[in-house]
């Protein structure tokens, strides 16, 4: 029987997200799709809400903001051929093409991905976002339980290549609001990762320029 996918509830996604993305933590999550094969969940892919609203406001301005969600998490189980992750989300995004919504994705350079599901299925590509320090607390928790004990640490954001989506091709008005510049897109070797990995994020101490991992 052929893979098909279809929505399913967040909660669904917890394992993947948790125990085989690499990130480990569970996003915000507003639609949730899985990718089956006959009644087994083999994959799962994730939109959200972004936390940062200058983000939301960056991409088509203001009055745009609502309609641009994040495709925030996307893992299959390994083994599966190589062609599943465009198929995948190229059935999430034409499940979602009456929504009328700015999809926004990143593919993580410090990951040593360059986005190639996003380019093949028809993505454009607007560029890198560059690299940033954020508040540092240990075990990859939320900033929101931020202590000033941490506050001599920060944690290095790689930049990332960044993809939009109009789900609505007939919304003309949307599309040519964009306000990032189209480029070509970025080309080199993926880096993998096993399958439950985590990050390795670099940790910087602001007061002794000590650098560390975790």
């Amino acid at each position: 029987m052929e893979h098909y996918v279809k929505k399913i509830e967040g909660k669904d996604t917890h394992d993947f997200l948790l125990n085989k993305h690499y990130a480990k933590r569970i996003p915000s999550i507003s639609w949730a799709f899985g990718l089956f094969d006959e009644e087994e969940l083999i994959g799962v892919c994730t939109i959200g809400k972004p936390a940062s609203r200058p983000l939301c406001v960056g991409v088509c301005g203001p009055e745009y903001a609502s309609k641009v969600y994040e495709l925030n998490r996307l893992v299959v189980n390994d083994g599966l051929p190589k062609n599943t992750l465009s198929y995948f989300v190229s059935k999430v995004l034409k499940m979602l093409k009456h929504e009328d919504l700015v999809i926004v994705s990143y593919a993580d350079t410090g990951m040593g991905h360059h986005g190639y599901v996003y380019q093949a299925t028809n993505f454009l590509y607007t560029g890198q976002s560059p690299g940033r320090t954020d508040k540092y607390m240990p075990g990859n928790k939320h900033p929101r339980h931020y202590s000033d004990e941490y506050s001599h640490l920060r944690k290095v954001r790689t930049p990332k290549h960044r993809y939009i989506y109009f789900t609505n091709k007939r919304n003309k008005e949307l599309r040519n609001a964009l306000r990032y510049e189209v480029q070509p897109y970025p080309k080199g070797d993926n880096q993998r990762y096993n399958l439950g990995d985590g990050i390795k994020t670099k940790i910087i101490n602001r007061e002794t320029g000590e650098e560390f991992y975790e």
